[in-house]
């Protein structure tokens, strides 16, 4: 975490000061707003409820970094989003015993995936993952570290040591080639069944 101020005793962390989160939440999080819409967009179904988990995400993330600033304001920020949303989530499954018999009274279709559905999606999940686990080192890292960790490509340039340019090689080098590793997958996956 960056700017941690420290007390003379060794106990941690000193709580910042409004003044001091105030200024840092204007400068580093403010800006980060369209990519925090963008990231509740794509993951949240109801636009309507947007306004409401944004400023929920930046009250936690203010009401963190008044304990300790994150090293990585982005990252930080779309992790409290994302844990947000699965909350959001577990809390909308939790369905009273009453409403399950009221909607199987009214015949009401169920939104869970088919046997048939789950297991293709889990099978389509492994050769992902065989595909990511047969790409080069370097690749498979800044790939993982862009679209799973949601790191921008300058914090994976200073987590791998390397230049933006090279993490743009790389991942534009790693999508391609699991790309090519999926279709032709698909393509011998499609002979096998006829």
């Amino acid at each position: 975490m960056a700017d941690r101020p420290e007390t003379g005793q060794g106990i941690g962390p000193v709580p910042l000061p409004g003044d001091a989160a105030d200024a840092w939440f204007m400068r580093e999080v403010l800006p980060l707003e369209a990519a925090l819409m963008q990231f509740l967009r794509r993951n949240w179904r109801n636009e309507s409820d947007l306004p409401d988990i944004r400023q929920e995400v930046y009250a936690r993330v203010y009401e963190s970094a008044r304990k300790q600033l994150p090293d990585f304001p982005k990252s930080f920020l779309l992790a409290t989003a994302r844990h947000l949303l699965i909350n959001r989530v577990r809390r909308e499954r939790i369905v009273p015993i009453e409403a399950i018999g009221d909607l199987e009274m009214l015949g009401v279709p169920s939104d869970e995936a088919s046997p048939d559905r789950a297991v293709m999606a889990r099978e389509e999940l492994r050769r992902l993952q065989a595909a990511i686990d047969r790409l080069p080192q370097r690749c498979r890292e800044a790939i993982v570290l862009r679209q799973v960790e949601g790191f921008s490509q300058r914090e994976i340039a200073q987590r791998m040591g390397i230049t933006e340019k090279t993490v743009e090689r790389h991942l534009s080098l790693g999508v391609r080639a699991l790309a090519d590793m999926l279709t032709l997958a698909d393509t011998l996956y499609g002979e096998e069944k006829s």
